[in-house]
């Protein structure tokens, strides 16, 4: 057998780390650990600030734009988003008795094979928002004008545009367009007709009218003085960053009102409903047995029940009638049908938690059920808790956008993201804007939700936490 010697090498000091050299984790904490696990997804943190983002929005920015979202503004209808406008104060409207010539015949002598476009087609005063006014000479076999407007240049006869309407005989000779006008580019056309057929040959003016607020107008809104009696002087309009709706009201005002009542019903609703799902899931799955198999049951019968009939019932069951808002009959349903999924989630979640070894330790040192609920299994839970609450807001907020559009929601003219979208679809062709910015509010709102949602599940998987 080989003897072993020891030599001076086995005896040598082993170099050893100052304690500021040690490689050591700090202590963390459940949530301080999920906490910079969120950090870490860019994609959550950015969703995060996005929804802080919009609760300030909703919250203090009707504080900081003071503008009436009820307010309507006849003279700047589905105005596009622009910067700030002039506009000219006039006085108020005068019928205009037009021009008639009484030395013309009304109705045509003689029925021509043809007859000649207008000539001289002039406009009469100024040309503004408030009227346009337009004058042309007789045309001998005329017994009457067709007059046509265009927001371009018409190419034919069959592309003259809007008919506003036409004159009642060959000697009048003067036309007063008031329908919806803008500050923007029109055409007007003048055709001929001797009160059967209409002419192939018409004329076409350029006219750009001047945007124009009546005084008194202008007095209620508090742009002018109240003393003052000056017209024809430029004043500067509201501003409208985002334009307006069909009816003037500023678009801007409108989404922060909307957004307090689609985020109340998306928030509240939830909020109530998974809160009940956390006791109702959490009592089947801690008391287990019978009670469970109970309760279960009824949940799935809950599911069945088809939400979109519950809205028309309790409808008709609190008097709501076509055209008035429903918000309390959804809150109400949502609150009622939505609470099984967050009790399936939670009742599995408590399930596995009553069967781990801390609980069992617990139960031997005396711990009542309710100090084991509030101790132990509701902080346990409270991942999958705050995942489902998450996940369940903007599902709540597509369901009023979706219940708004459809006319089953918020009717106008209380304001919605999705009774706005049901406004905007209208004019979607002519004035996009309308539809754009409540759609791209709703889409911005959910994805953010979602993304965040999903961040917090990976943030708070327990099996996910880092063990270095």
């Amino acid at each position: 057998m080989n003897s072993y010697s020891p030599s001076e090498e086995d005896f040598k000091f082993v170099t050893v780390l100052d304690k500021g050299d040690q490689l050591t984790r700090p202590s963390l904490s459940y949530w301080q650990d999920a906490w910079l696990r969120l950090k870490k997804n860019t994609r959550a943190i950015i969703s995060l600030y996005i929804i802080i983002g919009l609760a300030l929005f909703t919250l203090v920015g009707p504080y900081l734009w003071r503008t009436d979202p009820a307010l309507q503004d006849l003279n700047q209808i589905s105005q596009t988003p622009s910067f700030p406008k002039k506009a000219v104060v006039v006085g108020p409207y005068k019928r205009w008795a037009g021009i008639v010539l009484n030395d013309f015949p009304a109705e045509p002598e003689e029925y021509l094979d043809f007859i000649p476009a207008p000539k001289n087609l002039k406009v009469v005063d100024a040309a503004t928002t408030q009227q346009v006014r337009l004058s042309w000479d007789p045309v001998v076999g005329a017994g009457g004008y067709n007059i046509y407007r265009n927001q371009r240049e018409p190419e034919s006869i069959n592309d003259l545009g809007l008919p506003l309407g036409s004159t009642l005989g060959g000697n009048e000779v003067s036309y007063e367009d008031r329908l919806n006008l803008e500050s923007r580019q029109y055409y007007y056309s003048l055709v001929s007709t001797d009160g059967l057929d209409e002419s192939d040959a018409y004329i076409s003016i350029e006219v750009t009218p001047q945007l124009t607020i009546e005084l008194a107008t202008a007095k209620s809104r508090g742009l002018v003085d109240e003393s003052s009696n000056e017209i024809n002087v430029e004043i500067s309009l509201e501003f409208h960053p985002m334009g307006t709706d069909y009816l003037g009201r500023d678009m801007l005002a409108r989404l922060m009102q909307g957004a307090r009542v689609s985020l109340f019903i998306g928030i509240f609703a939830p909020f109530l409903y998974v809160l009940f799902g956390i006791f109702y899931g959490g009592s089947a799955g801690y008391f287990g047995g019978k009670l469970d198999a109970f309760l279960m049951r009824f949940a799935d019968f809950v599911v069945a029940l088809p939400f979109l009939l519950f809205i028309i019932l309790f409808k008709i069951g609190f008097g709501i009638g076509p055209g008035e808002s429903g918000v309390l009959p959804m809150l109400i349903a949502l609150v009622l049908l939505g609470w099984p999924a967050t009790a399936r989630l939670v009742r599995g979640q408590v399930l596995q938690i009553r069967e781990e070894g801390y609980i069992e330790a617990a139960k031997l040192l005396g711990a009542k059920n309710h100090y084991l609920i509030t101790r132990h299994i509701i902080p346990n839970a409270m991942g999958v808790i705050l995942v489902t609450l998450t996940f369940a807001v903007p599902a709540d907020i597509f369901t009023e956008a979706l219940l708004s559009f459809i006319g089953m929601g918020v009717a106008p003219p209380t304001p919605s993201w999705g009774s706005m979208c049901n406004e905007g679809v209208k004019t979607m062709l002519s004035h996009p804007h309308e539809l754009i910015f409540p759609a791209l509010f709703i889409s911005i709102t959910v994805l953010a939700f979602n993304l965040l949602g999903d961040g917090l599940t990976e943030a708070l998987d327990s099996r996910m936490r880092s063990r270095e």
